[in-house]
């Protein structure tokens, strides 16, 4: 089933122009480069309405994966500061609306951003490990999306992805890659209190994670391969939560 196109508030009939063929034009350079298998994602998409795409983070290839194999909806992203200096990445993370992230600063303005992204009708993209495994095992998450999700009340769709840990080994060999995702079962996180303490915080954090493990072939769980199949206390689970 193909998702239906979200047209945010934010986009003017010429930045959705300029949307659609950057776009097109990166589906046409990564379907080159990779197989992809998106069909279980837009499936996921058709149900949804804007909310957190949560993603585990190999490597660059991911979030373009996400925003072309998506469309036609709407996905936006957070990334750091610094990579507006690269005129070309500028304009592309300008024409998705991406949200700058900078280390140094607050992150209640991020918090604040990625908000009105979704009530403007964005998908968000998160990648709790924060950081590129390279290797496609899954890291430790960040707490940080625990206060988002609570303090947005956005529901979360865990994504995983995999295969493109391999580009650059079948790039050489001048072969195309496969990817593949996978989507879960949407949902909220529960907290009573709205703040948890450090010991909830990391339980929270255990299951939330565990959303992604499962999606992920076992070898590729890493620091949650014990985690992925418990039960889930602090998560509210929804079959469909479009209006």
């Amino acid at each position: 089933m193909k998702p239906r196109r979200n047209t945010p508030q934010l986009y003017s009939g010429m930045q959705q122009f300029r949307w659609v063929v950057v776009t097109k034009i990166l589906n046409f350079i990564l379907n080159i480069l990779c197989k992809v298998d998106s069909r279980e994602y837009a499936e996921a998409l058709s149900k949804t309405k804007p909310s957190i795409l949560l993603i585990n983070h190999i490597n660059f290839l991911e979030v373009p994966m996400l925003m072309t194999s998506g469309y036609p909806v709407y996905c936006t992203g957070m990334a750091k500061a610094e990579t507006w200096d690269n005129p070309i990445m500028s304009f592309i993370f300008n024409t998705y609306r991406a949200i700058p992230i900078n280390r140094e600063g607050s992150f209640r303005e991020t918090f604040r951003k990625v908000r009105e992204a979704i009530e403007n009708g964005f998908y968000v993209v998160i990648a709790p490990e924060g950081t590129r495994s390279k290797d496609g095992i899954l890291q430790k998450g960040k707490a940080g999306i625990i206060q988002l999700a609570l303090e947005s009340n956005a529901p979360i769709l865990p994504v995983a992805h995999f295969g493109g840990q391999q580009i650059w080994k079948n790039i050489k060999r001048f072969r195309r890659t496969p990817f593949q995702f996978r989507a879960g079962k949407p949902f909220r996180i529960k907290c009573e209190g709205g703040r948890p303490g450090k010991g909830e915080r990391e339980q929270i954090l255990n299951e939330v994670m565990s959303q992604i493990a499962r999606l992920l072939p076992e070898e590729m769980r890493g620091a949650y391969t014990e985690n992925a199949e418990q039960e889930c206390m602090h998560l509210e689970f929804v079959e469909c939560y479009d209006n």
